[in-house]
């Protein structure tokens, strides 16, 4: 039985919630299915599909029950030829950007106003 090759081109394409593939050492894994089942969020998924995630994969410190998961999402290999590309997601095609939590600006600032406030008025 031969396996199937993918390049980072191919893979790239496949960078929606309804359609994603990830590559994690050398193995490309459509997670679409598993996006709603993830503990740790479908954004994490979305951020990291479409490319290499070995990295961030192994960085989060997944169990070996996470790693014989992989299994039941594989559908082949990278082909070693080709070489990683820039993944373009299709929010950003439309125009609408990458969307990012706005709170990550407003708890900071709130809380440099708050130390302002009590510093110099009280």
């Amino acid at each position: 039985m031969s396996v199937k090759l993918y390049s980072y081109e191919e893979i790239a394409k496949h960078n929606t919630r309804s359609d994603l593939w990830m590559v994690i050492d050398g193995k490309v894994y459509d997670i679409t299915p598993f996006t709603d089942e993830h503990p740790g969020g479908e954004e994490v998924l979305i951020d990291e599909g479409a490319k290499d995630a070995s990295t961030a994969f192994d960085d989060v410190g997944h169990s070996e029950d996470a790693r014989a998961m992989l299994a039941q999402y594989y559908v082949g290999d990278v082909d070693s030829a080709s070489k990683p590309v820039k993944v373009v997601r299709q929010d950003e095609v439309i125009g609408e950007g990458p969307k990012g939590n706005p709170l990550r600006i407003i708890v900071p600032m709130l809380l440099l106003a708050a130390y302002l406030y009590y510093a110099y008025f009280l």
